[in-house]
């Protein structure tokens, strides 16, 4: 794993952010425009202003995110405020940047597949700011104001405000676009998962076998793989035997399995997958013991 020095993760999160952000503005205006769909946020409220008084939905999201964040200043600190600062300004830039180059015209009619895209590009653009730091602003806040007032559950505040944006937009739109409006919604929310875990996943191996040794000198020399030693007792003849934890990537799972068969072909293998790992080989460098 590459590791950056503060200065380097610094510039690489102001650009997951401007990218990001883009990123957002642009499946808007190429999809969610265009079709009609529902959606939650400030860019819900927003969209349903836009088709109600034929606003820019650039002006008003920008003004939305501008309230919110001068609540959050108030109620939260200056430090959350900047914190949200890159986003409340960024979006609604952007969004009439591509309103003023592509316009009002999307890439297709097809509204199956303005659904896919649009909670395909929401979901990975809303994870690639999530995962530089950023807070996405906008009615993200409202929920955290309304938890330090008076302790109400943030995740379940911010779905009960998305369900009244949801359904003030379908009172006003097509049954068609709301149902697919709620499709999206899923998409996205599965898309967003799988990023913000992106590249963290691992797979946790424990073995055992009574080739342990050979095993555990197999997967440090060929894998170059840590591997653990754990001392357990069969649960039928009461021995005691050695099982060996290692943590390696998706990738190498297939020549690990491999390479154990080879030594022992009736060892015992457990394969989990583990959302995140870190420490020495993973979050940090490797460290190799110097030879004397």
């Amino acid at each position: 794993m590459i590791q950056l020095s503060h200065k380097q993760q610094a510039v690489f999160n102001a650009l997951s952010i401007l990218v990001g952000n883009a990123l957002y503005a642009l499946t808007v205006v190429l999809f969610l425009m265009p079709s009609g769909l529902i959606t939650g946020g400030a860019t819900g409220i927003a969209l349903a202003v836009t088709r109600l008084s034929g606003l820019r939905t650039s002006s008003v999201l920008f003004v939305i995110n501008v309230a919110m964040l001068l609540l959050g200043w108030a109620v939260l600190g200056r430090k959350f405020a900047l914190n949200t600062v890159a986003s409340t300004i960024l979006s609604p830039v952007f969004l009439a940047l591509w309103e003023q180059v592509i316009g009002s015209g999307g890439l297709t009619d097809d509204l199956v597949l303005n659904t896919v895209f649009a909670g395909f590009g929401i979901g990975v653009s809303l994870g690639i700011t999530i995962r530089a730091g950023a807070s996405t602003g906008g009615m993200d806040i409202p929920p955290l104001v309304l938890n330090k007032w008076f302790r109400l559950p943030v995740s379940a505040t911010m779905m009960a405000m998305d369900l009244v944006i949801l359904v003030m937009q379908a009172m006003f739109s097509p049954l068609r676009q709301s149902l697919y409006g709620v499709v999206m919604a899923i998409v996205y929310t599965v898309v967003l998962d799988k990023v913000l875990m992106l590249g963290s996943t691992r797979t946790e191996v424990k073995i055992i076998s009574k080739k342990s040794d050979a095993i555990c000198a197999a997967i440090m020399g060929e894998l170059d793989r840590g591997v653990t030693i754990l001392h357990g007792e069969g649960g039928y003849l009461r021995e005691p035997e050695s099982v060996l934890l290692s943590v390696v990537s998706n990738r190498q799972l297939p020549r690990l399995e491999k390479l154990v068969h080879a030594i022992d072909p009736t060892c015992f293998v457990i394969v989990s997958h583990v959302t995140e790992v870190s420490g020495r080989g993973f979050s940090l460098e490797k460290d190799y013991p110097e030879e004397g």
